[in-house]
């Protein structure tokens, strides 16, 4: 693949605050299509990342760039193929809803009324109400219908449904998935809800203590990680010696074990380490991420790739 075929590159990425590191040498490549989500503990550096991608903020050492272009150096056309919501969704209160859509349109070139009022639709908001008027549910729908209609090549979404109830979680995430708009751009998702990850993500991105962790389809994650249940009538193997151990916990006299990259071979170590029964479970995407950033945190690991 070429340059061109990355909407974000990093190359060393460092950022620190003081003696925090909030960035470490971060190399990071996304390419051009689909939605790729951006998940880590707090502290991973996610908020870090993206005020440097957007050039709110500058790098300590190392280079990024986003559409192709030096994240420090982006021109007025250059944020004009850049949507941006994140979870303040940030508008004037004072204005009304129908001079914040003719401001828009006048702003952005490439406007597309039509993806404007698809994603609008899912929302009762009116032209004449004041931003001020309108509920954090309708804020961010406003949002999203603002940043699609400029018919930006990539659009960040950063924790836009922080805050939301279930009901407008819902409405923004459908508005999302159905919207025409997004498939002519890149979407960047950054959340710490599992649930909406495993349900408009095409990529996952897992960082911890601004590095690169993991990058693949969440499904191709999830099958790295397995849930074993297993009766030890004893205290079981030392931790230190069980393969792949990401979790392990005792309940009710069982032995739960989560663990990376573990085939049938380590229901037969269960089994020499005593178990007197074995079972493999299903796991969840947040119990597979929960658990894999639970362990790097306390010990991080080399960059994993699919």
């Amino acid at each position: 693949m070429t340059s061109n075929d990355y909407v974000i590159q990093t190359q060393a990425l460092s950022k620190r605050y003081g003696r925090k590191l909030a960035l470490d040498h971060l190399d990071l490549r996304v390419p051009r299509g689909r939605i790729h989500a951006v998940v880590g503990a707090n502290g991973a550096g996610k908020s870090t990342l993206f005020r440097i991608l957007l050039g709110f903020l500058p790098p300590t050492a190392g280079s990024a760039q986003i559409l192709g272009r030096d994240s420090q150096r982006l021109t007025p056309d250059d944020r004009g193929r850049i949507g941006f919501v994140n979870e303040e969704h940030t508008l004037p209160g004072w204005m009304r809803i129908s001079a914040v859509i003719d401001m828009h349109r006048r702003q952005y070139k490439r406007w597309n009324e039509q993806a404007f009022q698809s994603v609008l639709g899912h929302y009762h908001v009116l032209p004449e109400q004041k931003v001020a008027q309108l509920s954090r549910g309708e804020r961010a729908g406003f949002n999203l219908a603002l940043a699609l209609a400029q018919g930006p090549e990539l659009l960040v979404l950063d924790e836009p449904t922080l805050g939301l109830d279930v009901v407008a979680k819902r409405a923004f995430l459908e508005s999302l998935m159905y919207s025409n708009a997004t498939d002519d751009c890149t979407v960047i998702y950054c959340s710490h809800q599992m649930e909406e990850i495993e349900r408009v993500a095409d990529n996952l991105i897992i960082l911890e203590r601004g590095r690169l962790m993991h990058m693949s389809a969440p499904d191709d994650f999830c099958a790295r990680v397995t849930h074993w249940v297993a009766d030890i009538p004893f205290k079981g193997p030392d931790p230190q010696t069980v393969p792949g151990l990401l979790q392990l916990q005792r309940l009710d006299g069982l032995h739960h074990y989560l663990v990376l990259d573990q085939d049938d071979d380590f229901a037969e170590f269960l089994r020499a380490s005593g178990a007197r029964s074995v079972q493999s479970m299903p796991v969840s995407l947040d119990r597979a991420v929960n658990g894999f950033l639970a362990k790097n945190h306390a010990a991080p690991a080399q960059a994993q790739h699919a």
